[in-house]
């Protein structure tokens, strides 16, 4: 009497009076059944639940990174637009600077070409102006050779050994009477 309860119970069974091979299929697959999915309800319960809990868990915790990682990308997509509106207007800005350099590029080019060419047309004029006067010059000296050579050629065929030492005597004269004077 002192006995496990179960023990007490297995007592009071009706034996079959040995052990045999049950040939009801449905009777035996039906009891397996019911003691498998008790013993699985009995023990599975708490592993079970423990499973679902962690599972339930790690959902969240994706559920909360992905939250967080959404506000995260947000905030950068909103600091990306921000930084692309200042590059937008800095960008326009550079562009109307760059605009304005070249234009004003272009004046300083003009303005230095104008100066150039007026500069080149004053040293061109210059040019002109002085071989002008340097053709002239070798005119006039050509001209006053052929002069100089025609009165030369005149005054040998003119003068002979006579006339010639008369003309040399009569300078030496106007010589000394200057030589006197002083």
């Amino acid at each position: 009497e002192k006995c496990n309860p179960f023990f007490r119970f297995l007592a009071h069974w009706p034996s079959a009076g040995s052990f045999g091979l049950n040939t009801d299929i449905l009777a035996t697959n039906l009891i397996n059944l019911t003691v498998v999915v008790g013993v699985l309800i009995f023990f599975g319960k708490g592993v079970l639940k423990d499973l679902l809990d962690n599972r339930k868990q790690r959902i969240l915790s994706t559920i909360r990174n992905s939250e967080e990682l959404r506000r995260g990308t947000i905030e950068q997509l909103e600091k990306a637009r921000i930084r692309l509106q200042k590059v937008e207007l800095e960008a326009d800005e550079y562009r109307m600077n760059g605009y304005s350099e070249i234009e004003r590029e272009k004046a300083n080019l003009i303005n230095a070409t104008s100066i150039s060419l007026e500069q080149l047309e004053k040293s061109k004029n210059e040019t002109l102006y002085f071989e002008k006067q340097r053709a002239m010059n070798q005119v006039r000296q050509r001209v006053f050779q052929q002069a100089v050579q025609g009165a030369l050629g005149t005054l040998n065929s003119c003068l002979n050994t006579e006339l010639h030492f008369r003309t040399i005597r009569a300078h030496i004269g106007i010589l000394g009477s200057l030589e006197w004077k002083r």
